[in-house]
């Protein structure tokens, strides 16, 4: 066995022995590509993938539609070019004039007022083929994209958004289809044919009026800025449009309106939210303005720039990769001892040459010392030291940081690629007066023997390092918007007299605030529910709310292609409806947490109650590299591919391929966005951080570190980061690679002690207590701001007598011409009892 190993690891170059390294060389050819698959499951590709409030414009207009509604796009130019040949005879919509295409919009809102429901439905699938970009008679998808953008400004300008409102508000109160809908065992495509056209028509304008394009004239931009102050103010009934989509949502969760076309719903609510509230980029620039006014010093950096020029980390192992590495690293062993006492007798005339074959592919990420002997190896394997309470994870990429033996002289070994890391942490280091606070009076009671409060600047008594640590800490003193916030109310919260009425700028979140307030709890839990029926990993249960009522055909597929076809339908209508979600709500917490810190607890905590942790671990307990590398789309039948060109004929290969895409923007999009509310909703919140120890989210969140995406692999970190001290030491020892990245890429706070654990905070584990204190605040906030009964005890009373007497009262003109007949009435005919005035005293 020795000389067979020998023979593989060290080639015989003479001819006497060529036929037995023929003999040998399929088996050393298998082991060489075994060797290179596990270095290749090892890592995963680097994705190029940027981050930013949408996909680009015409990814966002094809997820509108799903691939069963590819029929309705003729129906559409057929009812269109019906009306428009018997009004404007022998000519196309491009050749007229802009005052004729203006007379014939008027006319076709002035047919969306007429009774016939049929009717109505034909006109409004006519100004939805305009809105597509009359696309019959264009001949690239650039020109059809160029007529909807001139189509839908024209549209807006003549009045027709207001005019769908109506007709969607009739069509959500229509009781008969709602019934009708629920008596149905099985709800289809037909059931919200109205709905879905006049959302579509919604949609196409919101999004294509939010983008603005280069070229656009001031008349373009002055009426996007119109129409964005439009949808964010309570025109609509007294409350933003926003709301009357959240109340469409909560109607189809309760089982009231199946029939409502969910994602396009869910769509259109999301790009109405981040058109009238902005994007992430509006929100740095909000956020630098508001510290500006609140005379903060500046952000330290751009969160937005160090993200994008972040670089994404090898990924941990797996455990059937540790596995695999670990037998080809014992019989690397065996081999390169087997050749160096071979190097040393010199029987190999290849020894002469090289005295080192080259290590096992294992030494890349787990650099040992080749020349230990076995016993020291079998210590170093001791199965003691992996941690088998976090589902055999053990990373060899982490145990380099442990064990790290001088580099290799350069001829026995030849380089190997190594991780670069940067020369400067990407992040400035923070710190919070709390912890300055804290560090202090830990001081004290160490130097001293006594405190002094919230005291930072005396330092008397205190030895010149103590003076050194608080320079430095107050140099990276950071104090955020939102503990301004929380010092004004906790000021106007003791002294309201002294204080007077806070004035709170009608900002569009504040306004969309106020409206969902009364609701927001329903509308959390709503949100929640579809996010839910729309998770991969989720179950199909009977009683689980329908999603897919604007995706399924009246007619279920026969054929095996129809059927793959469908299915492809339906799984990316569930990964549209998880990116619409995930965006939506990060946009509700950011843009609260900036306008009140208050405001965002509360939607936060409606979250946390209603399980949205868990609901989220559960969405990453799933093979999340197949999610993100997922191919459920059809480039034929996308808009506006499939308007322009010929259909090709599908074929289950062609469907199986999918697209050519290293991602599915889509869904990484969503993981980025759940990592990114998880940790909105935990960040500082001790019991929240426990919930992710308790539902033991480590592993879950370990492997989705296998994605090579920068962004993804921080929010990751960031997690994994505050709940480390409560994973216990040999955890920390078993992951050390991760600790690096999280080291290298997270934000230091320079007295968090969250690699070592040492300060595990001895307080119990009360979710109740510290809740029900927020909750407390929370609703101390929203009593005195928001609602208006509460002042009446704080009226001031006038008690002089003489004051009171002295008032001057405004009486009516002829007052004086019955004054007597007053008088009698309600004073002389009166019997006082004075007893009873004196017992109530």
């Amino acid at each position: 066995m020795q000389q067979q190993t020998d023979d593989m690891e060290v080639p015989l170059l003479n001819d006497s022995n060529s036929n037995r390294q023929k003999s040998l060389a399929p088996e050393r050819d298998g082991f060489s590509h075994q060797q290179k698959d596990s270095e290749g499951s090892m890592e995963s590709p680097n994705l190029e993938f940027e981050y930013g409030d949408t996909d680009s414009f015409t990814a966002e207009l094809s997820e509108l539609y799903s691939y069963t509604e590819e029929p309705e796009f003729s129906l559409n130019r057929d009812y269109f070019e019906e009306d428009f040949k018997n009004h404007v005879k022998g000519r196309r919509w491009m050749e007229l004039s802009m005052e004729e295409q203006r007379a014939y919009v008027m006319r076709l809102l002035d047919a969306l007022e007429v009774t016939d429901r049929d009717k109505r439905l034909k006109v409004a699938r006519a100004i939805l083929y305009l809105a597509q970009g009359v696309f019959d008679e264009c001949d690239t998808e650039t020109d059809v994209l160029y007529w909807s953008r001139h189509n839908v400004f024209l549209l807006y300008d003549m009045g027709i958004f207001t005019a769908l409102l109506e007709l969607l508000s009739m069509e959500i109160d229509n009781n008969q289809a709602c019934s009708s809908a629920v008596r149905k065992p099985a709800i289809s495509l037909a059931d919200s044919t109205e709905l879905r056209v006049l959302l579509s028509i919604m949609y196409l304008m919101v999004e294509t009026i939010r983008v603005e394009m280069e070229g656009d004239s001031p008349e373009r931009k002055a009426a996007r800025e119109a129409f964005k102050t439009e949808l964010g103010s309570p025109l609509y009934n007294g409350e933003p449009f926003a709301l009357l989509l959240f109340t469409m949502v909560t109607k189809f969760c309760s089982m009231n309106a199946p029939h409502f076309p969910m994602k396009k719903v869910l769509l259109l609510l999301w790009k109405t939210i981040l058109f009238t509230l902005g994007g992430f980029e509006e929100l740095q620039e909000m956020k630098v303005r508001m510290r500006e006014l609140l005379n903060l010093p500046p952000l330290p950096e751009d969160s937005i720039k160090v993200v994008r020029n972040m670089r994404a980390a090898s990924p941990p192992a797996s455990a059937m990769e540790l596995i695999e590495q670990q037998q080809q690293q014992k019989r690397g062993r065996r081999s390169r001892r087997s050749a160096f006492v071979d190097s040393l007798e010199g029987d190999s005339p290849y020894a002469k040459k090289q005295p080192l074959v080259k290590q096992d592919s294992l030494d890349t990420y787990n650099e040992r010392d080749p020349f230990k002997n076995d016993d020291a190896r079998d210590e170093e394997d001791d199965p003691e030291d992996v941690d088998s309470g976090i589902e055999g994870e053990v990373d060899p990429l982490d145990r380099d940081v442990i064990i790290q033996p001088p580099p290799p002289p350069p001829p026995l070994r030849p380089p190997t690629e190594r991780v670069s890391f940067p020369k400067g942490l990407p992040w400035a280091p923070k710190v919070r007066e709390k912890d300055i606070e804290h560090f202090l009076e830990t001081s004290r009671n160490k130097f001293i023997g006594f405190t002094l409060g919230n005291d930072i600047d005396t330092l008397v008594g205190l030895p010149r390092p103590i003076h050194e640590s608080v320079k430095t800490l107050k140099q990276h003193k950071y104090v955020s918007i939102a503990e301004v916030q929380i010092k004004r109310e906790e000021e106007l919260q003791q002294c309201p007299m002294t204080m007077g009425e806070e004035e709170v700028e009608e900002t569009p979140a504040e306004i969309l605030y106020l409206g969902m307030l009364p609701s927001l709890s329903q509308y959390v839990i709503a949100l929640l529910k579809l996010l839910l029926a729309a998770a991969p990993t989720s179950k199909a249960k009977t009683d689980s709310i329908n999603i897919l009522a604007d995706v399924l055909p009246e007619e279920m597929p026969i054929t095996v292609l129809q059927s793959m076809k469908l299915g492809i339908d339906v799984n990316r209508h569930k990964e549209i409806i998880v990116k619409a979600i995930s965006a939506l709500l990060l946009l509700l917490l950011k843009h609260f947490k900036l306008n009140h810190i208050y405001q965002f607890e509360y939607v936060a905590q409606h979250l946390v109650f209603a399980n949205c942790i868990p609901l989220i671990l559960k969405f990453f307990n799933q093979n999340i590299m197949s999610y993100i590398s997922a191919k459920n789309s059809i480039c034929a039948l996308d808009y506006p591919h499939c308007v322009v060109h010929e259909m090709p004929e599908l074929t289950a290969e062609s469907l199986e391929a999918g697209d050519s895409n290293q991602f599915c923007w889509r869904n990484l999009f969503s993981c980025i966005n759940l990592l990114r509310i998880l940790n909105k909703i935990t960040k500082w919140k001790h019991s929240r951080t426990m919930m992710l120890v308790v539902f033991k989210s480590a592993p879950i969140l370990k492997r989705a570190l296998k994605v090579k995406q920068a962004m993804m692999q921080l929010y990751v970190l960031k997690l994994l980061k505050i709940q480390t001290k409560y994973l216990g030491r040999q955890w920390r020892k078993s992951n050390m690679k991760t600790m690096s990245a999280i080291y290298q890429k997270v934000r230091h706070r320079l007295n968090d002690d969250w690699a070592y654990g040492n300060d595990i905070d001895a307080r119990p584990w009360d979710f109740q207590a510290e809740e029900c204190a927020l909750r407390e605040c929370i609703e101390k906030f929203n009593t005195r701001r928001y609602d208006k009964n509460q002042n009446t005890e704080f009226t001031p009373v006038d008690n002089c007598l003489q004051s009171v007497l002295g008032q001057r009262v405004d009486l009516p003109e002829d007052f004086h011409y019955s004054y007597e007949m007053w008088l009698e009435r309600e004073v002389f005919s009166q019997p006082i009892q004075w007893e009873g005035l004196l017992q109530a005293q």
